[in-house]
């Protein structure tokens, strides 16, 4: 690989603004920064930049159902996910929203361009329409039976049992899952973008080595299907960007969401002087990435390469897919606590654990990354603690106490110094490839090099010698000299820990200076630079994220209308898994703060023949002092739950669309701790 500057554009997949981030959207965002950190440390010019993917009818449905305006729900997501992203040292230059001025110029101009290049075609269609709620319903929000296997409540698109996919006009007995109304067919005129048109161009690209082997074998079967015109139309009501000279019609979230990724890097370029042409012009020779997951790997190798250039624009260099992440084996569970959000994850644990887990983890192919939570604690003290930041402290005290922080003017072992430093282009290729499984194990096999140096010169036996003060400083110079190459390697990896071992060693870390030593150079004294993780960590998080996810009040959105926030009724029970419910008045007498925990107070309840404890997610509505005293309804026959807090032995009863409104039920007056409420 040249070492000669090149100039980047790096993009993320933008995250739906409609909920959290979670482990398995920072397996990309991680494995793009470790990309991005690492050209950096070349020289080279990069861009990294990503957005919020902020239109399309569920973001519309479900301000609607807040009680809020689509634009609040989607800016107060933006804060969320921006704060996830910094907290796991995601460096983006730039973090917009698709529902911004860059992206509505820039679609509409796309979108005029194809239609004057003769791409844009139109026709009526006859789509299921609620006529309860005035709107057409897409795929996902018409649910009914099977027409394949017969089963009941399955998707529009898709059966769930049977694996059958069909059109959600073939469902039976289809209901509207926005307003439980039977829908009916409505013909409306819609506009497709000409995807067939590209078929030549789509083939010869995706051979071109512009994506991964995998991926090409996989867009050729949408070739043997053959490819169809893509409706680009949504009529009104939506929440997107409305089609140029086209009234009550807007375009298709999936045509604008690409587009976000050139309107972040306008807004960057707005405001930084950078430019946009240089990186976006059909005959631009700067490079472009996109880092996505397998599941949307269909847009962006067909519909987008076809739609940058029939608006000549530039197509992709390439396109890196991922895989998905499992935990333990298994996919990702709210039960079972291993559905993880980024934030319950940075309440506890060091984003840079996780960081190197993946990193140690992942290649260039698209298979799937499990994250194994036993070996993930191991991995990470066995590896990052006992053989890398170990090394450090073994030597700088003798470096400090002894030798006034100065290390030695001349090398120990030349040689073995060199072998760290040859192994430079080696790892760099590995970065460079996304191959960083490979990288970190070259990394460690020199740990393990360094160590076993250590471990034979024993300076903590030469420090005891008299007139061996020079060996000493020699062989504890060798180990700190090992150390930074180290660490350097590391740094696009671990840029916490680089960061705080620059301020030990003095020095920044770039790719070219590692192979230059610190010959007679001074150190600050040494502070502990890494925490070991303990697997009580591990159990904490299980059991917060248990929490965290079973927590009924809505997402935290600033609610600022009287519109009551209705949630979808849940699925159906029966009159006698209802009746198995046991409902009792319920004294609270004593409420507690949980310091651990955003939304739960420690309830101590009276329920006539004993108390209970009882976990409640209530602390954004009440102060502990103010419950004391007051009835409740409790549900009495829950099986008791063990959480990282204590057990918590039933469900206290609680109403209202969140945040500040959550009413704890007071019974009628009369009423007595243990009297059942039917």
């Amino acid at each position: 690989m040249s070492n000669s500057a090149r100039k980047i554009l790096v993009t993320c997949a933008l995250p739906y603004a409609n909920g959290p981030i979670h482990l398995g959207h920072l397996l990309e965002h991680i494995q793009a920064d470790i990309w991005v950190r690492f050209q950096r440390m070349r020289g080279n010019e990069i861009h990294f930049v990503c957005a919020d993917d902020a239109h399309g009818t569920p973001i519309m449905l479900k301000a609607d159902q807040l009680g809020i305006t689509p634009e609040q729900l989607i800016e107060q997501v933006k804060s969320e996910h921006k704060a996830d992203f910094d907290g796991f040292n995601i460096s983006f230059d730039n973090y917009h929203s698709t529902h911004s001025e860059e992206n509505r110029t820039l679609s509409q101009a796309i979108y005029t361009k194809l239609k004057s290049n003769g791409f844009i075609k139109s026709r009526t269609i006859s789509q299921l329409y609620d006529p309860q709620k005035g709107m057409f319903l897409p795929d996902r929000f018409v649910k009914g039976t099977c027409p394949k296997c017969k089963a009941e409540d399955q998707y529009g698109d898709n059966c769930e049992v049977c694996s059958a996919t069909y059109s959600p006009t073939e469902l039976i007995n289809p209901r509207s899952v926005v307003s439980g109304a039977t829908p009916v067919m409505k013909a409306s005129e819609h506009f497709f973008f000409d995807l067939p048109s590209f078929e030549a161009m789509l083939k010869s690209w995706i051979r071109s080595g512009s994506l991964q082997q995998e991926v090409a074998n996989k867009m050729q079967e949408w070739f043997e299907a053959g490819l169809q015109q893509w409706d680009i139309t949504r009529d009104a009501p939506y929440f997107g960007f409305e089609i140029p000279d086209a009234a009550g019609k807007y375009f298709y979230v999936w045509l604008d969401a690409p587009i976000g990724y050139m309107a972040s890097f306008k807004n960057l370029c707005d405001r930084e002087g950078l430019n946009f042409d240089e990186f976006w012009h059909k005959d631009s020779t700067t490079e472009l990435y996109h880092f996505i997951g397998k599941d949307i790997m269909y847009f962006h190798s067909l519909f987008w390469p076809a739609m940058l250039e029939g608006s000549d624009y530039r197509k992709p260099t390439n396109i890196f897919v991922h895989g998905y992440v499992t935990v333990n084996g298994e996919k990702m569970s709210k039960s079972r606590g291993t559905f993880i959000q980024a934030s319950t994850y940075l309440k506890l644990l060091d984003p840079e654990y996780l960081r190197y887990y993946y990193a140690a983890k992942l290649s260039h192919r698209i298979d799937d990354l499990d994250l194994n939570l036993q070996d993930f604690v191991q991995r990470v003290n066995a590896d990052i603690v006992n053989k890398v930041v170990n090394l450090a402290s073994r030597n700088a005290g003798f470096i400090q106490k002894r030798f006034g922080g100065k290390l030695a003017a001349t090398l120990e072992n030349p040689q073995l110094l060199a072998e760290f430093s040859q192994a430079s282009e080696t790892i760099a290729n590995y970065f460079e490839n996304r191959e960083y499984g490979k990288a970190i194990r070259e990394i460690m096999a020199l740990a393990d090099k360094a160590n076993k140096y250590v471990d034979d010169k024993a300076p903590w036996v030469v420090a005891k010698e008299e007139g061996k003060d020079q060996e000493l400083q020699h062989i504890c110079s060798m180990g700190i000299e090992m150390f930074r190459i180290l660490i350097g390697y590391l740094k696009p990896v671990l840029p916490q820990l680089a960061a705080r071992a620059e301020a030990f060693l003095q020095t920044e870390l770039t790719w070219d200076s590692l192979s230059t030593p610190l010959l007679a150079h001074e150190i600050a004294p040494f502070k502990a630079l890494f925490s070991r993780l303990d697997s009580k960590q591990i159990d904490e998080l299980v059991e917060l994220s248990k929490v965290e996810n079973a927590q009924l009040a809505p997402p935290t959105v600033v609610k600022t209308t009287e519109k009551s926030n209705i949630e979808p009724i849940a699925e159906t029970i029966s009159i006698d898994d209802f009746a198995k419910i046991d409902l009792r008045v319920a004294k609270i007498v004593k409420a507690e703060a949980v310091p651990e925990a955003n939304k739960l107070l420690k309830l101590t309840l009276d329920i006539g023949s004993e108390t209970r404890q009882v976990f409640a997610g209530i602390k954004s509505a009440y102060k502990p002092e103010d419950l004391e005293g007051r009835l409740t309804v409790m549900v009495a026959n829950l099986a008791p739950r063990k959480m990282k807090f204590g057990v918590s032995e039933g469900m206290v009863l609680a109403a209202g669309p969140g945040g500040s409104e959550i009413f704890v039920l007071s019974p009628d007056d009369g009423a007595t701790p243990g009297m059942r409420v039917k």
